[in-house]
C-alpha cells in the first residue's frame, strides 16, 4: 500500500495553499462566491487532477511503445447537479492527430493506468472519449 500526502494551510481570507512534495497550488473561490479568485476552486482543480494523471499515463504508454503522440490535447467537463453540488458526469475528450492511429488504445491503457480516473469511476459517471483529426 502506498500513502500519497498533501497538505494545506490557510493562505488569505477564503484561499488555501497545497502542499505537494516540492510544489505548492493555491485553491480559491471566485469573486462572485465571495473568494478573493486566487486561484482555482478545489472543483475545477479535481478536474485538472484528472486531465494530468491521464494525461502522465498516456505519454507513458506511448513512450514504452515508442510511439510519438504529436499534439494531443485533453479537455475535461464536469457537469454539477444538486445541493449539495457534486459532479454527476464528467465528459474527458482526447484529441489527437489522425495519424497516430493506436490513439484509441493508449487512451484506453491510460484509463486504466490513472489513479484518479479509477477512483472517480467508482462515485461517478466518467465516460472518455478520443477525437482525432
Amino acid at each position: 500500500m502506498t500513502d500519497i500526502t498533501v497538505s494545506l494551510i490557510r493562505s488569505g481570507a477564503s484561499a488555501s495553499s497545497a502542499s505537494v512534495r516540492d510544489h505548492n497550488l493555491t485553491m480559491d473561490r471566485p469573486t462572485e462566491k465571495g473568494g478573493e479568485d486566487k486561484g482555482p476552486m478545489g472543483g475545477e482543480v479535481l478536474l485538472a487532477a484528472l486531465g494530468g494523471c491521464f494525461m502522465s499515463n498516456l505519454v507513458a504508454a506511448a513512450g514504452a511503445r515508442n510511439l510519438e503522440l504529436g499534439d494531443v490535447k485533453v479537455h475535461i467537463t464536469g457537469t454539477l447537479t444538486g445541493t449539495p453540488p457534486v459532479y454527476s458526469q464528467i465528459v474527458m475528450m482526447v484529441s489527437g492527430q489522425a495519424s497516430v492511429p493506436e490513439l484509441p488504445k493508449l487512451v484506453t491503457l491510460a484509463e486504466r493506468g490513472c489513479i484518479v480516473a479509477n477512483t472517480l469511476k467508482q462515485s461517478v459517471s466518467l465516460e472518455v472519449k478520443v477525437e482525432q483529426s
